[in-house]
């Protein structure tokens, strides 16, 4: 019987800094050892927080997004459920 660890990735809009035109991005790891801030990016670029969830033998298996009500086709969040096998 397979085992398995399950964590998420959160990957949520911080707003703006400054003039910016683009949006910051706040990445935040739940996994079994508890929450860890990933960082904060300047744009939208998640495959390296994927990456990084990747060498450590997650995998991703779904994944939502969480638009504004107010703005349909504003991006406020992204999900990634995650799982490891243990053992």
């Amino acid at each position: 019987m397979t085992r398995w660890q399950y964590a998420r990735l959160e990957y949520r809009s911080a707003g703006t800094l400054g003039a910016d035109r683009f949006m910051d991005w706040d990445a935040v790891f739940h996994g079994p050892d508890g929450v860890e801030r990933w960082g904060t990016d300047e744009r939208f670029d998640d495959l390296r927080h994927l990456n990084r969830a990747g060498e450590s033998g997650w995998q991703a298996y779904d994944r939502g997004a969480v638009f504004l009500h107010t703005e349909p086709y504003r991006l406020h969040a992204v999900t990634y459920s995650m799982r490891r096998r243990v053992g």
